[in-house]
C-alpha cells in the first residue's frame, strides 16, 4: 500500500478517506444499506491507518480509526448511552497478520503465550442487552459505539432472547451479542414478500422491498418502527460477551463467562472453543474457512479473544479497537460470469464512473447483475474488456466488484473499453483532469449532476434534510420543482400540493411532503462547516470545510477569499485552494449561495483568530467517559471555541484529561503518565476561567 511521500498529499488523501469512510459507516450502521463491500471498506480503512501511522499529527478525534459505527438516528429511536463503549474489532487477513497481532499482545503482557477463545464471526447486528434483577429492561444497537438506538420493544419479539432469568444473577448487568437471520429464514421471508408483491401488484399497490442478504434483512427488521413487523421476521441472537456488572460477581475468564451465560439461559454459540495456543486457534480458523457453508447463517470470519479477563484490562484498546480481540476475515466468495456491457454513471461533480453490467450470477446467495469497476484506470490496469468472462466477488454481501478477467477464455470478440466523448446525461463533450486521471462533464447544469448534488446537499453530513434522499431528489427534478440546490428553499406546501406525488387521496398535503418541508426549514440552522461541505465543491470534505469555517467565520468571507488567501490556511494546499477559488469565481455558484442566504441559510462560527485568544489557548485536552450536561462532541467543540486543542489520546503532551462516568482506559493512562484529570464541574470552570485557579487546585 502506497503512502503519500509528503504531508500535504497525505492530509488531502486522509481527509478524502475520512469522508468516504464516515459516509459508508452511516450507510452500513444507520441506514442498513451499504454501497460498498466489506473488502473495499477494509481497503479504505487500512489505507487511512497506514497514513495516520506515518503521519500521526493528521489523526483527528472524529477519524473512523478512532470511533465505531455511526451516530444513531435520534428521530426514529430514543438514543441510549453505552456505559462501556461497544468497540469494533481489528481485522487480520493472513497468518502473518494474525501472528503479528498475537506477538504485540504478548509483548504488552510480557508473556510467552496465552489461551484463546474462538467463535464464528456472524454477519449480523451488534446489540447490548441490559438486565435488572433478572429482567430484560433495555436493548440497544451499537450505533457509534458510545450511543445506540433503543430497540427494546423490537428485541422482546425475538424468541431466543430471554425476557427473564432464573437463579443467582447480578443486580444489574449487560450482555452483548449479534442479532442475525438464518439463510433459510431469509429465503422464506423473501419468498413470502415476493408472493405478497404479486397480490399488491394486482391491487395497484407499490411492492414491498426485497432484501439483498440476511444481514441487511436482520438490521432492517430490528430497526422497524412497528414491533409487530419485527415479530414476524425470523430473527435469532447469539450472546458472545459480558459488558459490565453491578451488584454481583463475574467469572474470571472469557470461556467461563460464556459457560455461565449459557447456564443463565442466554443463547451462546455452541461452536465457541477454548485453545491452548495460537497454533490451535489457527487450525480452527482454517477449519471454519472450509466448513462455513455447513451452517445456516452467514459468517465472514472467526473472532479470537484472549481468555484471561485480566489480560483484557492490561491490553486495553487502541482507537476504536480492543487489543485483546481480533477478527480473522475470510476471503470473499467469487464466481465467474460474462461482462455484457460497461456503462457509465455521472456523479455530483461531473466525474464519469464506469460500472459493469453482468450476465446474472448467484454469488454468496444473491443474484448479481451489476458490479463496480472503480474507474477507467482500474479497467485499463486489469485489462477488462466487454465480452470477457470475469471474476466477480461479493465481500460482506453487498455491492460486488469485478476482480479480474479470465484471459484464457477469450474468443477474440472482446472489445476494449473507452470512456464516452460526450456526457451520457446531457451530451456535453467531456473534459479530462490529467492531474486526477478523471473524465468529467463540465456542464454545471447537467441534469444528473444536479440530482446527485442535491442528494449530497441534503445528506446527513451536509444539510441533513430528512426525507430528501435519492428517490425524492429524482422526483423533485422530474416534476420541475428543483433545478439547483437553492430551489429547495422555494418549495412550499401550496407548490407541492400541485403534484400528485405529494397529495393524499383526499387532496391534502401528504405526510411525506410535510416531513420534507419540516426538514428543509430545520436545515437553515445547520453549522457553517456543514453548509460549506453541502455546496459540493471539489476536494472540500467536511474536515476542510471545518478549517475554512474556523478561519473565515462566514459564507461571504469564504466566497471573497482568493486562492492565495485560501492557501494561507493551514492544511489547504494549492490544488484545494484553486478548486475553491474556481468554484467561487463562477457567477452561477455565487448566485446559488446568494439565494441560500436570502432563504435564511447564513451560519457563522467564531473565527480561529478570535478563538486563539480564548481561555484554553495553548492547552491540549482529551475528553473521555460520559458527561452529564453535554455530549462528548459538544465538549470538544467548546474546547476548540476556547482556543484549545482536542487530543485523540492521552500522552505526555496532554494538558488535562476531562473524565466523565465510565472513563475507562484513558483515565488509567492519564494516571500512569501523571496527566492532570478534571471532572465535568472543573471542566466547565476551566472553560470559563482558564487554567489559573482551576488546574492548580484540582
Amino acid at each position: 500500500m502506497d503512502v503519500p511521500s509528503n504531508q500535504h498529499e497525505a492530509r488531502l488523501r486522509s481527509e478524502e478517506l475520512r469522508s468516504q469512510l464516515n459516509y459508508h459507516n452511516y450507510r452500513y450502521y444507520v441506514l442498513d444499506n451499504p454501497v460498498i463491500t466489506d473488502g473495499e471498506y477494509d481497503e479504505l480503512m487500512n489505507e487511512l491507518r497506514a497514513i495516520e501511522a506515518r503521519y500521526p499529527e493528521l489523526i483527528t478525534p472524529d477519524s473512523p480509526t478512532q470511533k465505531t459505527g455511526a451516530e444513531p438516528l435520534a428521530s426514529t429511536f430514543e438514543v441510549v448511552d453505552h456505559r462501556v463503549p461497544l468497540l469494533s474489532l481489528s481485522n487480520c487477513f493472513s497468518d502473518d497478520e494474525l501472528q503479528a497481532w498475537y506477538r504485540r499482545a504478548m509483548d504488552r503482557l510480557d508473556a510467552d503465550g496465552a489461551q484463546l477463545v474462538s467463535e464464528p464471526k456472524i454477519d449480523g447486528l451488534a446489540m447490548a442487552l441490559v438486565y435488572e434483577n433478572g429482567q430484560f429492561v433495555q436493548g440497544a444497537t451499537r450505533g457509534d459505539g458510545a450511543h445506540g438506538e433503543n430497540v427494546t420493544a423490537n428485541l422482546r419479539t425475538i424468541a431466543t432472547i430471554p425476557k427473564s432469568l432464573t437463579g443467582r444473577v447480578p443486580e444489574r448487568f449487560e450482555v452483548r451479542g449479534e442479532v442475525y437471520m438464518s439463510r433459510s429464514g431469509f429465503e422464506r421471508m423473501n419468498a413470502a414478500i415476493g408472493d405478497l408483491n404479486l397480490e399488491r401488484e394486482r391491487e395497484g399497490r407499490k411492492p414491498l422491498p426485497i432484501y439483498a442478504n440476511p444481514r441487511n434483512a436482520a438490521a432492517g427488521s430490528v430497526r422497524q418502527k412497528d414491533a409487530t413487523v419485527t415479530a414476524g421476521r425470523p430473527l435469532s441472537m447469539f450472546v458472545y460477551q459480558l459488558g459490565w456488572v453491578e451488584g454481583g460477581a463475574r467469572p474470571d475468564s472469557h470461556h467461563e463467562t460464556l459457560l455461565w451465560l449459557k447456564e443463565l439461559g442466554f443463547p451462546v454459540n455452541p461452536e465457541a472453543r477454548l485453545h491452548s495456543s495460537l497454533e490451535d486457534a489457527a487450525a480452527r480458523i482454517r477449519w471454519w474457512g472450509d466448513q462455513r457453508e455447513r451452517i445456516d447463517y452467514d459468517i465472514d470470519g472467526t473472532v479470537l479473544k484472549f481468555d484471561d479477563l485480566d489480560a483484557w484490562a492490561t491490553l486495553g484498546a487502541v482507537g476504536r479497537e480492543p487489543r485483546w480481540a481480533t477478527a480473522f476475515k475470510f476471503p470473499p466468495q467469487q464466481r465467474t460470469t460474462k461482462l455484457r456491457e460497461i456503462a457509465v454513471n455521472v456523479g455530483r461533480t461531473g466525474v464519469l464512473t464506469p460500472f459493469a453490467v453482468l450476465e446474472p450470477v448467484v454469488v454468496g446467495g444473491a443474484t448479481v447483475s451489476l458490479a463496480t469497476l472503480h474507474n477507467e484506470g482500474d479497467i485499463r490496469r486489469k485489462d477488462i474488456r466487454v465480452g470477457d468472462t470475469v471474476i466477480v466477488q461479493r465481500a460482506g454481501e453487498v455491492i460486488p466488484q469485478v476482480v479480474a478477467p479470465v484471459p484464457s477464455l477469450r474468443t477474440g470478440d472482446e472489445v476494449e473499453f473507452a470512456m464516452p466523448a460526450a456526457c451520457p446525461s446531457c451530451g456535453t463533450p467531456v473534459s479530462r483532469d490529467e492531474s486526477e486521471a478523471a473524465v468529467y462533464c463540465p456542464n454545471l447544469s447537467c441534469p444528473t449532476q444536479q440530482v446527485r448534488l442535491l442528494e449530497h446537499f441534503a445528506s446527513r453530513g451536509a444539510m441533513d434534510i430528512e426525507g430528501l434522499g435519492e428517490k425524492m431528489a429524482y422526483t423533485l427534478f422530474r416534476a420541475g420543482l428543483v433545478t439547483t440546490i437553492a430551489d429547495v428553499y422555494d418549495l412550499g406546501a401550496e407548490r407541492l400540493a400541485e403534484f400528485e406525488e405529494f397529495r393524499t387521496r383526499d387532496g391534502r398535503l401528504s405526510k411525506v411532503a410535510e416531513n420534507l418541508l419540516a426538514g428543509i426549514e430545520k436545515s437553515k440552522s445547520r453549522p457553517l462547516p456543514n453548509v460549506l461541505f453541502a455546496l459540493g465543491i471539489r476536494h472540500v470534505g467536511y474536515e476542510t470545510a471545518r478549517v475554512l469555517a474556523e478561519r473565515f467565520g462566514g459564507l461571504a468571507a469564504v466566497l471573497d477569499a482568493d486562492a492565495e488567501a485560501l492557501q494561507g490556511v493551514e492544511g489547504i494546499g494549492p490544488i484545494v485552494a484553486r478548486s475553491i477559488a474556481d468554484w467561487t469565481a463562477r457567477g452561477e455558484n455565487r448566485a446559488v449561495v446568494e439565494r441560500l442566504v436570502a432563504s435564511g441559510v447564513d451560519p457563522h462560527v467564531t473565527p480561529r483568530a478570535a478563538a486563539e485568544a480564548g481561555t484554553l489557548t495553548g492547552l491540549t485536552l482529551v475528553v473521555t467517559g460520559r458527561l452529564e450536561t453535554m455530549s462528548r462532541s459538544e465538549a470538544e467543540e467548546r474546547i476548540r471555541e476556547a482556543g484549545g486543542k482536542v487530543g485523540s489520546g492521552v500522552s505526555k503532551s496532554t494538558t488535562a484529561l476531562v473524565a466523565g462516568a465510565d472513563a475507562g482506559s484513558k483515565l488509567a493512562k492519564a494516571q500512569q503518565l501523571g496527566v492532570r484529570v478534571v471532572d465535568e464541574e472543573a471542566f466547565v470552570r476551566l472553560l470559563a476561567e482558564g487554567p489559573a485557579g482551576v488546574l492548580q487546585v484540582v
